[in-house]
């Protein structure tokens, strides 16, 4: 099983405040987790081939193909603020 200490780590990580009852629910269902992937890790897939999705995906993007854009002018006519050719965006805190 998962200690608190380790459910505390993760949780600092992912910044998430959790309290007593719910890192002790965490600990049970993320051992939980852990325990289905090792049993997953004793699995022989030698012959399984690797896959992106479950089933099969067809079509699911459309072809790129270039195509006129927005007029600049009608794009920044709704910003906010506007510096020169673009939009004008607050530079990043320290």
């Amino acid at each position: 099983m998962i200690e608190r200490e380790q459910v505390l780590h993760v949780a600092r990580l992912a910044r998430l405040r959790l309290d007593d009852d719910e890192v002790d629910t965490m600990a049970s269902e993320l051992s939980a987790v852990l325990d289905h992937v090792a049993r997953i890790g004793e699995l022989n897939l030698d012959d399984v081939p690797p896959t992106s999705h479950v089933v099969d995906v067809t079509g699911a993007l459309r072809p790129d193909e270039p195509r006129p854009s927005l007029p600049r002018d009608v794009a920044l006519e709704q910003a906010p603020a506007v510096s020169g050719d673009g939009f004008l965006v607050p530079s990043p805190q320290a």
